[in-house]
């Protein structure tokens, strides 16, 4: 099953790249390239997930 989620990201100071989801409380992460950010937004949303729903 596939699920969709928003996701704001933002540039900080240091020119780092921030992703959050607003749906998914504490679930963000950070990287230098848009690429990488990219897949670090996925394993954070698949790690939320997890935790909010354990097997």
């Amino acid at each position: 099953m596939s699920k969709e989620f928003n996701v704001v990201i933002e540039r900080d100071e240091d020119g780092y790249y921030v992703a959050s989801v607003p749906a998914l409380r504490g679930c963000h992460t950070q990287a230098k390239s848009l690429d990488v950010l990219m897949r670090r937004v996925q394993e954070a949303i698949s790690l939320c997930l997890e935790v909010e729903n354990p097997l």
